[in-house]
């Protein structure tokens, strides 16, 4: 992807910026249900041959996509991913644990 559409990509990504030829998101999430949505993340990721590298902490999970297969360059791989785990993590956001 060209500088340019990247920029326009993150904008219909809120919460994920660019970070040279990666983008991240960190989301705040209760640690269990931030497990939760790890698994569904490996799911999907699986499913689409794509994945992410993920950062669990007590309180937060940071997701950074980038296409290793391209030599790690951003593409419409990591824009798709990202917006699948966004809509992972609001659902597990969702799911009352306690």
């Amino acid at each position: 992807m060209t500088d340019e559409e990247i920029t326009a990509a993150l904008v219909g990504l809120p919460g994920w910026e660019r970070q040279g030829d990666v983008i991240a998101r960190t989301y705040e999430i209760r640690y269990h249900a931030a497990v939760a949505a790890i698994v569904t993340i490996a799911d999907r990721s699986r499913r689409v041959h794509h994945h992410a590298d993920l950062d669990l902490r007590i309180d937060s999970l940071t997701a950074r996509i980038t296409t290793h297969d391209a030599g790690h360059v951003l593409t419409r791989a990591d824009v798709d991913l990202a917006h699948r785990i966004d809509a992972i993590v609001a659902a597990h956001q969702a799911l009352p644990l306690d």
